[in-house]
């Protein structure tokens, strides 16, 4: 069954206990605050929304293309409202100004962490892992931020599929570039199924009409509900974690190159 898509003002429970994401609580019932999708957990309610630009967070990791290049920063569009800064000093050896292009310039996509967000949205990039993760081969594809969580699946579902399906190495930013490489046909597939993931995200049993839909791309007739098949995480799918939940799970996941 289809998830119930909801606009603010929406009843959503009478126990103002489960109130959770996107939902605020008047006269003790919980209403919802976005438009999006109900997302009602044993002891949470809340809703994911549809639409939204990517708000930075301390920590996220992201994928961010360089815009310009100044004579102490490199300025980094990161798919927000909002440029980050990944300073000088974070590259991995001491570099001259004049040689800052020569290393990292305008148009290369890279791996990034959020340093640190002020209050004027002042956003300081910094190296994930210590190290400068350029990314030179391979695709990048954008999908909405908010449905960056659906990539990814519960507990790394979804993009544990794709990657076992496609023969490709995946990495997910939180702004919502996916970074993917491997044969140009299989990539190609991988690129249909990340469509198909943000056109049916209001879907239950994603990872599944995923996995038939790659399937049948290969001329295969899978049974429906093959993947999860015989699996304790059978219904998994169903259900939804809150994108930073999802990602502190299953960062391992999500290293390029896995």
């Amino acid at each position: 069954m289809d998830k119930r898509i909801v606009i603010p003002g929406d009843f959503l429970s009478e126990s103002t206990k489960k109130a959770g994401y996107g939902t605020y609580v008047k006269n003790d019932i919980v209403y919802s605050s976005l438009c999006g999708i109900e997302n009602v957990k044993e002891d949470r309610v809340g809703v994911i929304p549809l639409t939204g630009a990517y708000i930075p967070s301390v920590n996220d990791v992201v994928i961010g293309v360089v815009i310009l290049v100044t004579p102490s920063n490199w300025i980094v569009d990161i798919t927000s409202p909002y440029d980050g800064l990944l300073h000088v000093s974070e590259y991995p050896k001491r570099l001259r100004s004049e040689e800052m292009p020569k290393h990292l310039n305008v148009g290369d996509s890279v791996v990034l962490r959020v340093k640190d967000v002020d209050g004027s949205m002042k956003i300081e990039l910094a190296l994930r892992n210590s190290s400068l993760q350029i990314l030179r081969t391979g695709q990048v594809f954008e999908v909405p931020p908010v449905k960056v969580s659906r990539v990814i699946g519960h507990g790394g579902s979804m993009i544990s599929m794709l990657k076992k399906e496609t023969n490709c190495n995946i990495f997910v930013g939180q702004n919502g570039r996916i970074w993917f490489d491997g044969k140009d046909e299989d990539m190609e597939l991988l690129e249909s199924a990340f469509d198909l993931i943000v056109a049916e995200a209001q879907c239950s049993e994603l990872t599944d009409r995923v996995y038939e839909f790659i399937q049948s791309k290969k001329g295969r007739k899978p049974a429906t509900g093959a993947f999860f098949k015989n699996e304790a995480g059978r219904d998994a799918d169903k259900k939804e974690d809150h994108p930073e939940e999802t990602y502190r799970k299953i960062d391992v996941l999500l290293d390029p190159g896995n």
